[in-house]
């Protein structure tokens, strides 16, 4: 039953039309069935499905996810893929050129970038009184890196070092021993090397001093030199002298910067050597050769060990004129033999001769050897202070297509001989009129080598010089200690000999660094120092100022932190717009950005100004951005009448459509170093404005 039940099943399927599955019949029915040819009319009917031939082609033409290539060939002619792919491509290449194109705008509009040598303050740092970390009572290098954050504290990215070479120490470290070598008294080239690598790792940059004019006496060049030994005969000016009397009569009648002769009698070669400075520091003669030589590589050494710059000193004094005449003595009428005061002579043989350049330009050449690695530009700066000579000063920039140095350090403001908004102003005035066009100012207001401003003008005068000097265009140099307003120490340990001559009448503005109110300011946890610190120590300290809002410390890091952020201060027009005996006024701007900054300084004695006569486009009133007497900031003055007391300074702001620097009437009142103009809409600084 089951079998036929299984047989009938098929025809069933058929004859109502079914489709036969013949998958599920048995092999043995299979067979049975193909052998029976002759019985066509027992074999099932088929169902012939009807099947548009158009559908099944569209079916397979259309596109799938991984179809062969032959596939994929049949479509990439059909005009929507092509004409889709056309458009894209082109779309690409036009994208591509327009950024090509928007880059190389971008490129050739922006202006250059501020190097780190133009973006921060420096901060000098004389080694021997700035932290004693081994309680010997002398500043050292390890101290100063462990002072590194009071650094980045006050907003400072540029460390300058003076000089720490080995040193007889006799004049004060400033003839070297030996070039290659760390003082003991400041530790030793580990100690060097392991402050450079905490000053990069903070992103700070390190500058340090060389004064190649001269050595120490105990060089061993200088020993070999007075026995004549091989090359180092002449690494020194020798001359020979007479001896009459039991006196030597010198070659001429230069003197020495200390005062007297300039020549010194060695016993050992029976000659006079000459010297501009200390007759400890007999000057080399850079008219030989090897003596530069010498010199570049001394500066490889130290590039070498990670330096970012020099500030090479003395730099006037290289070379001497080869005839050794006389030189003029200021008072034609004075008797020569009386003749003993440096100031007595007009040095026109002893200073800035023929060929100083050539050798300064050789400095650089060597430095831009280890600038050429990107982020890593070596600075060069020349202390040498021409009082008298600004053009002289100026040649040290060198000129639009032989570079010299970044720029000569300028003491205009330190060598004041009276403090007044005038005095200001032409101090100023000078530096910016002569200085060559394209090139970089910079600023300083204390040394090492000049009495502190609180001992030099006075205390009330300390926060308005710094406002002066970080709101000035170009770099400021902050000598460490100004911006707490430290003094002069008054010690009856210098003594009054060495107080008012030779390299020691600047030791008390070398007094210690005073940290905190502890004992010895915090410089040394030893017994003493190798200077007695400052008796105010208790008030004028780093650690009390930062706790008081309206500290000379507090302003001093709210004017550098104004001078990095907002853009007309760091990178500006400066044009000044008023000075009389009491104040000195001036703006800051940059073109595109109505934002102005105008800054009214009094050096005198309290004083009304009306500057919106000075000035008609100026708006009747202006914001105090910050101010010397700290409970004016935020305050609204009426610019009709600004008042300021004795020592007061204000930054102003305010906005403009109208800036000082296109006004017909302040042409040739306004400067402008690194020029660049601002786009709003872009947010960015282009230099074609």
């Amino acid at each position: 039953t089951v079998e036929v039940e299984a047989r009938s099943l098929p025809m069933e399927l058929s004859e109502k039309g079914g489709v036969e599955n013949n998958g599920f019949v048995q092999n043995e029915a299979f067979e049975d069935k193909e052998a029976d040819s002759s019985s066509e009319e027992e074999m099932p009917k088929t169902c012939s499905v009807a099947v548009d031939p158009v559908a099944v082609e569209e079916t397979v033409l259309k596109p799938y996810a991984g179809m062969p290539k032959e596939v994929l060939l049949q479509f990439s002619s059909q005009a929507r893929y092509r004409v889709t792919r056309e458009i894209l491509f082109w779309l690409i290449i036009a994208g591509s050129v327009a950024l090509v194109c928007a880059t190389i705008a971008i490129i050739a509009l922006s202006p250059k970038c501020l190097d780190w040598w133009q973006a921060s303050p420096i901060y000098q740092i004389y080694p021997r009184s700035f932290k004693d970390s081994n309680m010997d009572g002398n500043g050292d290098l390890k101290g100063i890196q462990e002072k590194l954050d009071h650094i980045t504290y006050l907003n400072i990215k540029t460390v300058w070092i003076t000089s720490f070479f080995k040193s007889p120490l006799k004049d004060l470290g400033y003839g070297a021993e030996d070039f290659y070598d760390i003082d003991p008294i400041f530790g030793s080239m580990r100690d060097f090397e392991n402050l450079i690598a905490a000053i990069h790792d903070k992103g700070l940059k390190v500058i340090m001093d060389l004064i190649p004019n001269h050595t120490s006496d105990k060089h061993q060049w200088f020993q070999l030199s007075r026995n004549r030994t091989g090359k180092y005969t002449d690494y020194y000016i020798w001359q020979n002298c007479t001896q009459a009397a039991g006196s030597v009569i010198p070659p001429n009648n230069w003197v020495s910067v200390f005062g007297n002769s300039s020549w010194q009698f060695d016993d050992v070669r029976k000659q006079c050597y000459f010297h501009q400075f200390g007759k400890e520091q007999p000057d080399l003669n850079f008219r030989n050769l090897a003596v530069q030589q010498e010199i570049q590589d001394i500066i490889k050494f130290w590039l070498g060990k990670g330096v970012d710059g020099f500030s090479f000193g003395a730099a006037k004094f290289l070379l001497e004129a080869t005839h050794l005449r006389d030189e003029p003595p200021v008072n034609k009428s004075q008797n020569g033999e009386n003749i003993t005061a440096y100031s007595q002579l007009y040095h026109d043989y002893t200073t800035t001769q023929v060929g100083l350049h050539d050798i300064i330009r050789g400095f650089r050449h060597t430095m831009n050897q280890f600038s050429r690695e990107p982020g890593r530009y070596r600075f060069m700066g020349t202390d040498d202070d021409e009082k008298e000579d600004v053009e002289a000063t100026m040649m040290y920039y060198g000129t639009t297509f032989i570079q010299e140095a970044d720029f000569p350090f300028n003491f205009n403001l330190i060598n004041l001989k009276n403090l007044s908004g005038n005095s200001i102003f032409e101090a100023v005035d000078l530096w910016m009129k002569n200085m060559p066009a394209g090139k970089w100012p910079n600023w300083a207001v204390g040394s090492p080598n000049a009495a502190r401003i609180s001992t030099r003008i006075g205390k009330e005068y300390v926060n308005v010089m710094n406002m002066l000097l970080l709101t000035l265009p170009g770099t400021p140099v902050t000598y460490y200690g100004e911006e707490i307003g430290m003094e002069n120490i008054v010690s009856e340990n210098v003594s009054e000999e060495h107080v008012n001559s030779g390299p020691f009448a600047t030791l008390p503005e070398k007094s210690p660094m005073q940290w905190d109110g502890e004992v010895n300011a915090g410089f040394t946890e030893g017994n003493s120092s190798w200077l007695p610190v400052n008796s105010n120590y208790q008030s004028v300290n780093v650690e009390i100022q930062s706790t008081w809002s309206n500290s000379t410390l507090s302003l001093y890091r709210a004017l550098t932190l104004l001078r990095n952020n907002e853009l007309p201060m760091n990178r500006g027009w400066m044009c000044h717009i008023w000075k009389d005996t009491d104040v000195f006024v001036y703006m800051r701007e940059l073109d595109g950005l109505d934002r102005v900054f105008m800054m009214v300084l009094n050096f005198g004695h309290e004083s009304t100004v009306d500057l919106k006569a000075i000035v008609p486009n100026l708006p009747s009133e202006a914001a105090v951005r910050l101010s010397t007497h700290f409970s004016n900031a935020g305050e609204v003055v009426n610019t009709k009448q600004i008042k300021t007391k004795m020592g007061e300074g204000l930054v102003l702001e305010y906005k403009t459509e109208k800036p000082v620097h296109t006004m017909e009437a302040f042409q040739g009142k306004c400067f402008v170093a690194e020029k660049a103009c601002y786009s709003k809409a872009l947010d960015l600084l282009y230099v074609n404005c």
